[in-house]
């Protein structure tokens, strides 16, 4: 569960990132008030997780989606460059927070 729990830490932080740049974009207190419930709900389901994870596998874990999934979000949604390189990187990204799963 507690596995399931970071996950979706990880998806609510991309949702709080979205909306950073939604509220950059558009200035109103929707996208504000989705922004602090993106990342109110990822920091609860973190700290859910790390009731039963390691922390520093549990923070690199979220931190490697929340970024990795941005990035993605960015280049799907927001016009941001597709270069094969980015997409290396953000492979590399989320084969090192695997790569910590595998050695818990």
């Amino acid at each position: 569960m507690a596995w399931i729990s970071l996950i979706l830490a990880g998806l609510c932080e991309m949702f709080g990132v979205a909306m950073i740049n939604k509220l950059h974009i558009d200035r109103n207190w929707q996208a504000l008030v989705l922004l602090i419930l993106g990342f109110g709900a990822s920091f609860l389901f973190l700290a859910y997780s790390m009731e039963t994870l390691p922390m520093g596998t549990a923070y690199a874990v979220w931190t490697g989606i929340g970024a990795s999934g941005g990035a993605i979000l960015g280049m799907l949604f927001y016009g941001e460059s597709k270069d094969w390189r980015r997409l290396i990187f953000i492979g590399m990204v989320l084969g090192a927070a695997v790569g910590l799963k595998l050695v818990s």
